[in-house]
């Protein structure tokens, strides 16, 4: 083995010792390594951008970077090289299933900052349209705080024109009339300034003294009404001025912008999908590989060396059982034979030591009082 080989079965989790003795699987778990090696590759990579597109330090992306696909790498050396081979199919894929599961999630989070990167220019234009958005929803939420005040002060203002327009229009239509009656173009016909043009002149003058009462008390409303909505105008001006226009450049607007590229677009909605389905079969591969693969000579001899391990490990945990339960027994035993002895001593001692004071009853040799006398007849 060279090595490129070496490093390759280092990064497959394999056992060189096993290797040795079956060489025919050695390409095979070359393979497997590389798949896993490339994959944290990837994993490094897209773990470096996204951290730049946070951080925008080439220094924090390229640390957090390897140690994201570090962690990968060591991801799917584990779930592959824990993957024991059986002769049933339908097991082997039932143990594999949980690993297939994680190996999915990685390559989603994998392929997504790379997915970003590869359409960085479709996403910044629709980043600047999603910003344009923002700030056109930033100003009509500040016009919607002025727009009542400045309509109705415009109504208003409106109002008090329409009535001194009224007040005109009355004015020269009576004007008119009179015109008419003095050059004998209307009203009687008759060309003369008499009582009747003089009448219909009198209807005019008071119009524009009405005109001129109407003048007098609406020009200062409106002067009024016209300066506060300079003021609700500048207002409303200075704050739109004063807004910030967010600069959408994080991870999660990059994700909604390509989110809205892909509603947008079928052919980037397609092109994203398989950028993510690649990076699932890469991910999934070395599994799907072992998954089809006959029982090798490398498995058959490790199985062997476990099954040989857990045997001896059996038979150690027996001798050790045995040996425990022997001395349990044991000691339960001889501990009550020990504690039968003592009982029949003890009853022994009882009896003899009765019989004696019987006897010193008997022949006298001890007052009554000296043996019922102690608190129990056995205190001797």
């Amino acid at each position: 083995m060279n090595g490129i080989q070496l490093f390759f079965l280092r990064c497959a989790g394999s056992d060189l010792n096993v290797l040795k003795r079956t060489p025919t699987d050695i390409n095979k778990h070359v393979g497997i390594g590389a798949t896993i090696f490339f994959t944290g590759l990837f994993a490094t990579l897209a773990g470096s951008y996204a951290t730049f597109t946070v951080f925008n330090s080439y220094l924090a992306a390229a640390t957090i970077g390897l140690l994201w696909g570090a962690m990968i790498f060591n991801l799917d050396r584990y779930i592959v090289s824990s993957l024991k081979m059986t002769k049933s199919f339908g097991r082997n894929f039932g143990r594999a299933i949980p690993r297939l599961v994680l190996a999915m999630i990685i390559a989603i989070v994998i392929a997504k900052p790379l997915e970003l990167k590869i359409f960085d220019t479709e996403i910044q234009a629709e980043i600047a349209l999603m910003q344009q958005e923002n700030t056109k929803a930033q100003e009509q939420l500040v016009d919607s705080r002025f727009i009542t005040d400045i309509d109705r002060t415009k109504a208003d203002i409106q109002t008090l024109k329409n009535e001194i327009q009224a007040q005109e229009t009355k004015r020269d239509q009576l004007n008119e009339i009179a015109i008419q009656e003095a050059d004998g173009t209307g009203g009687s016909q008759l060309r003369n300034m008499g009582p009747i043009y003089r009448a219909k002149k009198a209807d005019a003058l008071q119009a524009q003294q009405e005109l001129d009462q109407l003048l007098a008390t609406n020009t200062p409303l409106i002067l009024e009404q016209q300066a506060a909505l300079q003021a609700l105008n500048s207002k409303r001006e200075a704050e739109l001025s004063s807004l910030q226009v967010m600069s959408l450049t994080g991870f999660a607007s990059r994700l909604e912008a390509l989110n809205r590229l892909s509603s947008k677009s079928q052919a980037i909605w397609i092109a994203s999908l398989f950028i993510m389905h690649l990076f699932i079969a890469i991910e999934t591969a070395p599994i799907f590989v072992k998954l089809i693969s006959n029982q090798s000579p490398y498995d058959f001899v490790l199985d062997k060396h476990e099954h040989v391990f857990a045997m001896n490990h059996k038979l150690q945990t027996t001798i050790l059982a045995n040996e425990i339960k022997n001395k349990v027994q044991f000691d339960t035993k001889v501990g009550a034979y020990k504690t039968e002895l003592a009982i029949n001593t003890e009853k022994k001692i009882i009896k003899e030591s009765l019989e004696e004071s019987y006897q010193d009853l008997k022949t006298g040799s001890k007052d009554w009082k000296n043996i019922f006398g102690k608190s129990s007849v056995f205190d001797f």
